[in-house]
């Protein structure tokens, strides 16, 4: 048997900011001056996003006279601060733990599987650091067996999610009983700062927090029947944009490289890419392209040629959530996953892209649940909570 994504759960922080405020509460930082002003004001408005979830409480109270409190991010002015990388990456020491928890609680109670019937832990995040991490933390907190086994994806980027499952996927065929557990959490919003780089501008623009988690296994017998099969996955490097799309740690907070080249190098490689990928299977029924921006893809649907809707849920889950880096492709496969008018047998791409310029690719096949109906004596396909 193969591999198989029996649920997906997703988790997001409670402050819920629309994007028409962050935009406003960067555009009115004091030194902005008119250009960056209307460079704000583009980005923002250009994202497809209406609302971003963040950890940052203190954005919470954006578009308010005076901000109550001084908090590390912003004074009570409502200035946006610059504060250190430690002081970042403490935050996410606290607050991951519990995100990472809630997403994997929803997909072990959607899977039906127990927390005590884990075998491996993988964790994938690129916006912070601590050890023992997230996988140690997962375990205690959720009653895994402490001789589960434990991995960790870290500094990936965006791309990411897709070798946790791959990988996820190799135990399952080297130990067919195993159930695996990868969970993927980002919190971006720790990594904004005050800029008049574009660049930087667009980062602030698109960039979200939340976490996402997935139970994989062969074993027909563990969980609920029916999920995503895991059919085979690919990387491949693009020809050029190792400079464009970059990730390093700087002394106030992570900074991302994120050039204007990257959804046109996406546009001019992807054709090839899901070419070699796809082979002579033809084209699948159902599309779950990482939303690294609505440029992105727009560059895709175009380059892919895909009829018009092919790609409504990654639009969707980035209009109502942003870029969650690793985590929203999951949120992306879980929205395919429930959606009953994706049938039985139907085929479902995955491509995310990452530093480098990385394009990992996942191929899986829907299969629904069968049960009789009692009523009608007849056997249907119950999409249910697959």
């Amino acid at each position: 048997m193969s591999a198989r994504i029996v649920s997906i759960g997703t988790a997001v922080p409670p402050t819920r900011v629309p994007q028409e405020r962050v935009r406003d509460f960067f555009a009115g930082q004091p030194g902005v001056d008119r250009l960056t002003q209307r460079l704000i004001r583009a980005a923002f408005d250009a994202a497809a996003i209406d609302q971003r979830h963040t950890v940052l409480t203190e954005l919470a109270d954006l578009g308010e006279p005076v901000l109550a409190g001084d908090g590390p991010f912003v004074d009570p002015s409502g200035t946006l601060r610059r504060p250190t990388t430690g002081t970042r990456n403490d935050i996410y020491s606290r607050v991951t733990p519990g995100l990472c928890a809630q997403s994997a609680r929803v997909a072990l109670e959607d899977a039906a599987v127990d927390a005590a019937s884990v075998t491996h832990v993988i964790t994938v995040s690129c916006t912070g650091f601590f050890a023992p991490g997230p996988d140690y933390r997962l375990v205690r907190d959720l009653g895994i067996p402490t001789t589960a086994e434990r991995y960790h994806l870290g500094f990936i980027g965006c791309a990411a999610a897709l070798p946790g499952i791959r990988l996820a996927t190799r135990i399952a065929a080297a130990q067919p009983e195993a159930v695996v557990l990868v969970v993927c959490v980002e919190l971006c919003s720790l990594h904004i700062r005050p800029s008049a780089d574009p660049q930087q501008i667009v980062a602030a623009s698109v960039f979200a927090d939340g976490a996402a988690a997935a139970v994989i296994t062969a074993d027909p017998s563990v969980g609920r029947p029916g999920g995503l099969h895991l059919d085979r996955f690919t990387t491949a490097l693009t020809t050029e944009g190792e400079s464009d799309m970059v990730w390093t740690i700087g002394d106030h907070g992570f900074e991302m490289t994120l050039s204007a080249e990257v959804p046109r190098i996406v546009g001019r490689e992807i054709r090839g890419a899901v070419d070699r990928f796809l082979g002579d299977d033809g084209q699948p029924d159902a599309w779950a392209v990482h939303p690294g921006g609505r440029s992105v893809l727009d560059r895709v649907e175009a380059g892919l040629e895909l009829e018009p809707g092919a790609i409504d849920a990654s639009r969707e889950v980035l209009r109502e959530y942003g870029n969650m880096s690793s985590a929203t492709i999951l949120f992306i496969l879980r929205r395919l996953l429930l959606d009953d008018s994706i049938g039985d047998g139907s085929r479902v791409a995955g491509l995310a892209f990452g530093p480098g310029l990385t394009v990992e690719s996942a191929l899986m096949t829907k299969r629904v649940p069968v049960r009789a109906d009692a009523s009608a004596g007849a056997v249907t396909a119950a999409a249910g909570r697959a």
